[in-house]
């Protein structure tokens, strides 16, 4: 990147250059913003140690050189390592709460936040929602918002990951939620024996091993083993679907992203009467099921596992 540090002097003048650079290196959005500018702005307002939302007429304010310096190393690793924002800033938004990410853990940028907003309305009743299981919670953020969103409930949070259990302990810490929010180290559900719930979430991993071929670099920087999920992208749900009754309450609901990979569950399991949800702000591939329909249906779901896969 060529030294510009004279020419370049305000605030303004970074955002407009680095959003400009992004386009020319052809980089991929989707990991907290969907373009350039905010990308730029995000990165020159984490050097300045200053928020979004920063009165108008400090666009213009010049820059010394050391913050200068400091911008142009961010806007460097953004484009040669093709680093998302939030690993570079250390921070993640989602459901307009800041949560701490690393690598070891996904960039949240789920649907389940709309849903989250709504208190889970109408799919459950916060009434008769007192515990909660964030199943493959990775940075914790949506066992945590809805812990937020629904004071009254006792939320546990698992992975298998250490890593991202740590990751997700300090954002319990940031929310001080440490008497309603648990974190729990589970392969799926082996670590939960005997706990049962009101409302089961999960994001697990559901991207097929072709589509993990086809993803932009940015993603090579998340953890392979919170995406990828076997030859159809299935692997983490068949086994939740298997075992999510015997943690479900009676009247309990399980709701689960799955992204692009709801046509494999579809032709998979096309007996099993999914719920999909829809979204009013983008977002898809998230299914619902009752304890109820998981019961009735618990003899095709292990049958559809059993069988040999196209």
């Amino acid at each position: 990147m060529p030294e510009i540090t004279d020419d370049l002097k305000t605030l303004l003048d970074f955002v407009r250059w680095g959003a400009s650079r992004f386009n020319e290196a052809g980089l991929h959005y989707g990991h907290g913003t969907d373009n350039a500018t905010d990308d730029a702005l995000t990165l020159v307002l984490h050097a300045l140690h200053m928020e979004h939302g920063f009165p108008e007429e400090m666009q213009h304010a010049r820059l010394t050189l050391e913050e200068k310096q400091k911008i142009l190393k961010l806007f460097q690793r953004r484009i040669d390592d093709r680093t998302p924002v939030p690993y570079l800033t250390g921070q993640a938004w989602f459901a307009g709460l800041p949560f701490y990410v690393n690598e070891h853990v996904l960039i949240p940028r789920s649907p389940f936040a709309e849903l989250i907003e709504h208190g889970y309305a109408p799919w459950c009743d916060p009434k008769m929602t007192h515990r909660i299981l964030d199943l493959c919670t990775g940075s914790g953020c949506i066992g945590i918002a809805t812990a937020l969103a629904l004071p009254d409930a006792e939320v546990d949070i698992s992975d298998i990951s250490d890593e991202a259990l740590a990751v997700a302990g300090e954002n319990i810490q940031r929310f001080e939620l440490e008497e309603t929010v648990h974190a729990i180290k589970s392969d799926v559900f082996d670590g939960l024996q005997g706990q049962t719930y009101d409302l089961i979430v999960s994001n697990p991993p559901y991207v097929s091993r072709y589509e993990m071929t086809t993803l932009p670099d940015e993603f090579s920087h998340e953890p392979e083993m919170a995406l990828e999920a076997g030859d159809d992208g299935l692997d983490i749900v068949q086994r939740i679907l298997q075992q999510a009754a015997a943690h479900l309450n009676e009247h309990g609901v399980l709701i689960v992203e799955v992204g692009n990979s709801d046509v494999s569950l579809v032709n998979r399991y096309h007996e099993v009467p999914f719920t999909w949800i829809e979204f009013e702000h983008g977002g898809d591939g998230v299914f619902l099921l009752t304890r109820e329909q998981l019961d009735e249906y618990q003899d095709v779901i292990n049958q559809a596992v059993a069988a040999p896969q196209d």
